[in-house]
């Protein structure tokens, strides 16, 4: 039985950022750049060829700092927020 598998290859272990087929200077999609980061530059496709799977972890990521800086807006002076909650009771 003969296989085309050559193991010996060094970029083949390695991660898939370095490997001289990779990108070329083209554009990455957002999905492929979540791959990347989830599996630390080993695939660029665990997470599928879906566009919207890439769109919704960039809005997560969004949501979350937007959140973090209005919390941290809210709650920076705290004798504001127990005067408003004062008023509500």
């Amino acid at each position: 039985m003969r296989t085309d598998l050559e193991f010996r290859n060094p970029a083949l272990l390695g991660p898939v950022v370095f490997r001289p087929g990779f990108n070329n200077f083209e554009r990455i999609t957002a999905t492929q750049a979540w791959s990347l980061f989830f599996t630390a530059s080993q695939e660029d496709n665990v997470l599928g060829y879906d566009p919207q799977i890439g769109w919704f972890l960039n809005g997560v990521l969004f949501a979350a700092g937007l959140f973090g800086a209005f919390w941290t807006l809210l709650f920076k002076n705290s004798y504001l927020v127990w005067q408003l909650l004062q008023q509500f009771s």
